[in-house]
């Protein structure tokens, strides 16, 4: 496990990410999250799909509800073959209740809250608050990583038409 400090910012300030460095071109790293249904769900059950993995720090704050809505709204005109999934630190109760309340049905929410593999993963777990970075990640139907960015700025939205490129090369 690596730590990277500084190659992030939260409002202005260095924070340190902890995990694996993960490369466009390599096999994407294995995780099992928990759904809003408590249920375990892994990587490898949307084998055969485009993946987005979307990982934001917290669904109850503006930025990442605005992310989620907008890739929600995407997941319509990119159909059945790609599935979306939003991962955070977050409670599945209240993943739910935000999904609820947001209107989000197209995507999957998943919280990392219990083993932070997605965070460890993918080196954007957020050391000092244990929370995720934002970041988005594409990964074909053969489990290949395709295209990562992990902004800057976590208080910055990521680069929705680099990603949706992105997946539709993939598809």
């Amino acid at each position: 496990m690596a730590n990277k400090v500084g190659t992030i910012k939260l409002r202005g300030n260095p924070v340190t990410l902890v995990g694996s460095k993960v490369q466009v071109g390599g096999p994407a790293p294995s995780f099992t999250a928990v759904g809003n249904d408590l249920k375990a769900v892994s990587l490898s059950d949307y084998k055969g799909k485009v993946v987005v993995l979307a990982t934001v720090p917290s669904l109850d704050t503006p930025v990442c509800d605005m992310e989620t809505r907008r890739f929600n709204s995407e997941a319509v005109k990119l159909g059945d073959a790609v599935a979306i999934l939003t991962v955070s630190m977050d409670l599945p109760f209240a993943q739910a209740r935000w999904c609820g309340a947001a209107g989000v049905d197209r995507l999957t929410t998943l919280s990392d809250h219990r083993q932070a593999e997605v965070g460890l993963g993918y080196g954007i777990l957020i050391e000092e608050l244990r929370l995720l970075a934002r970041a988005v990640f594409v990964i074909d139907r053969e489990g290949i990583l395709r295209y990562q960015e992990v902004v800057g700025e976590v208080a910055n939205e990521p680069d929705y038409p680099a990603a949706l490129e992105a997946v539709r090369k993939c598809l």
